[in-house]
C-alpha cells in the first residue's frame, strides 16, 4: 500500500457508497467458509466471493475472485481457494475473509471514476464499464460539484450512449438512474476531502435501474 494513503476493503467500500444513496448489489462479509455459506444461504444462490484485503484493488489479477457458485460445497472450495491465492502473492498478506454478493443478472456496465489532480483537485470520470473503458477509452470528465445538466451531459456525451439506449433491439438502460448515481458520486467526492481515488466498475445500467457490483476506493491518510 502506497505510503499516505488507505485502500478500502470492499465492505467498507460498499458501506460508504451506501451512505450516499448508491445501490449495491446484495452482500455480506464473511469471516470463514461458514459464515460464507449462511451468506450465500441468505442472499440466493447463484453468488460471487470475493477476497477481502486492504493491500489487493484488483482481485481478478491475484485468482481472489469466484463467480457463479450455485451451492454450499462450491463455496466452500471458492472460499479457500481465493484465500490461498491472496496469502501466495502477499508477502505479509492482511487477508480478512470473503465478501459474498449476489450474482446479478447481466445488463450493460458503465464505469463512474474520480480522480484527483494536484493542480485542479478531483474530476469525475463516466464512460461504458467492464473491459470497454480500457479498450476504447470513450470517457467524459466534469469537475465537482455536478448539476443534473452535467451528469446528463456526461452520458449524452459519450460515443458508446447507443448501447446505453437500446442498439439493435436491445433492452434501454434506464439514464436517470445513471444521471442519479453520478450526482450521488458527486456528493460524495464534495463530503471527502480525503478521498483521493473511486473506482466504481462495473455498473449494471439494467432497465430497471444502477448497481454497484464492484468498488475501488483509496483514502488518503493526511487529506
Amino acid at each position: 500500500m502506497t505510503a499516505g494513503k488507505r485502500n478500502l476493503t470492499e465492505p467498507e467500500a460498499f458501506a460508504l457508497l451506501e451512505q450516499f444513496g448508491l445501490p449495491v448489489v446484495p452482500h455480506a462479509p464473511a469471516a470463514t467458509a461458514d459464515e460464507a455459506v449462511v451468506a450465500a444461504d441468505r442472499l440466493g444462490y447463484p453468488v460471487a466471493l470475493k477476497v477481502v484485503s486492504p493491500d489487493i484493488l484488483h482481485k481478478t489479477d491475484v485468482g481472489g475472485v469466484a463467480l457463479g457458485l450455485t451451492d454450499a460445497a462450491a463455496v466452500r472450495r471458492a472460499f479457500a481457494d481465493v484465500q490461498a491465492n491472496a496469502r501466495a502473492v502477499l508477502p505479509t498478506p492482511d487477508v480478512r475473509g470473503a465478501l459474498v454478493a449476489k450474482m446479478a443478472e447481466p445488463a450493460p456496465e458503465v464505469i463512474i471514476g474520480m480522480t484527483r489532480d494536484a493542480q485542479f483537485g478531483p474530476a469525475l470520470m463516466f464512460g461504458l464499464g467492464g473491459i470497454f473503458v480500457e479498450v476504447y477509452k470513450d470517457v467524459a470528465f466534469r469537475l465537482p460539484p455536478l448539476t443534473e445538466s452535467d451528469a446528463r451531459d456526461m452520458v449524452h456525451e459519450i460515443k458508446g450512449l447507443p448501447i446505453l439506449t437500446g442498439f439493435r433491439g436491445r433492452p434501454r438502460s434506464d439514464l436517470e438512474a445513471i444521471i442519479r448515481s453520478l450526482l450521488a458520486v458527486s456528493r460524495l467526492v464534495e463530503a471527502r476531502p480525503d478521498l483521493e481515488e473511486l473506482d466504481l466498475n462495473p455498473i449494471l445500467a439494467s432497465p430497471s435501474g444502477c448497481l454497484v457490483v464492484d468498488a475501488k476506493v483509496v483514502l488518503r491518510t493526511n487529506p
